[in-house]
């Protein structure tokens, strides 16, 4: 797996953001996304449980990211989440999302919450619309920092 850039003060994968998630994303030889998540505790809304909000943040990044390999950026234009069980705080999670569909400005992908023993918990669909050229230069600009880190 070849691993994605970070950025510094993005929520999901900023590494000098002080109250962000730090996760690190790869890209398997499938062109899929994967990441790990250990929810803490401060991350529950239901007691013991992950809160809903997280889990949509997790499956909108990792659907995101599908494109990251193609060197597409693209922003959420659409996303849905479908809540199949509840998500425990007490195990590492894996989040995983794929390209479904591609057309010339628009990119629809899915995305999956899985336990340690494959369990599906959470399944995610969304729609992701190419940034213009000139708002990506302007991105690259503002993040200062875009880069793959070392594990």
């Amino acid at each position: 797996m070849k691993k994605q850039p970070n950025s510094r003060m993005c929520f999901v994968c900023g590494i000098d953001n002080p109250i962000g998630l730090k996760l690190k994303f790869y890209t398997d030889d499938e062109g899929r996304c994967i990441a790990r998540f250990q929810p803490k505790p401060e991350h529950q809304g239901f007691p013991g449980h992950l809160h809903g909000g997280i889990i949509s943040t997790l499956l909108d990044e990792v659907m995101g990211r599908v494109l990251i390999h193609q060197e597409v950026w693209a922003m959420t234009g659409r996303l849905e989440i479908k809540f199949g069980k509840p998500v425990p705080l007490d195990q590492e999670l894996t989040i995983i999302g794929e390209l479904i569909r591609s057309r010339s400005r628009a990119y629809e992908a899915r995305g999956e919450i899985r336990l340690p023993d494959g369990t599906v918990l959470v399944e995610g669909n969304g729609m992701y619309i190419r940034i213009p050229d000139k708002l990506v230069e302007e991105a690259k600009s503002a993040l200062d920092f875009w880069e793959v880190i070392p594990d």
